[in-house]
């Protein structure tokens, strides 16, 4: 496994959410969990500019970190599907506030972001 070389800063809450969330797709994957998409193919489709590489590689960095649980079912063919854990759903209100903000100054944004 992948050792940082940099120890991650424990003494600042926000450097912890950093840690757990950065990733391009990582906010992506546990809202689109949240609302009802829970299928390794469904996340695929829901989030077609991201390799199926760097999902599986986000969907497990999340489930390390305790965000999201992978259940697998007993049945041919393999089912797998993600779901939110207690943890993870403690997360969600502070998504909703960034998600809020960015529409609350979107006018804005897209002129900075389109410069």
């Amino acid at each position: 496994m992948y050792k940082k070389k940099i120890p991650v800063s424990v003494d600042c809450g926000l450097h912890l959410f950093m840690t757990v969330i950065n990733g391009k797709w990582k906010i992506n994957l546990i809202w689109c969990i949240y609302s009802g998409i829970k299928r390794p193919g469904e996340l695929e489709r829901k989030i077609p500019q991201a390799t199926r590489r760097v999902l599986d590689a986000q969907l497990r960095q999340l489930t390390d970190h305790g965000i999201i649980s992978k259940v697998i079912y007993d049945e041919l063919p393999l089912k797998v599907e993600y779901e939110l854990t207690p943890l993870g759903k403690t997360i969600i209100p502070a998504i909703a506030v960034a998600a809020q903000w960015g529409e609350d100054n979107r006018e804005e944004l897209e002129r900075l972001v389109q410069d």
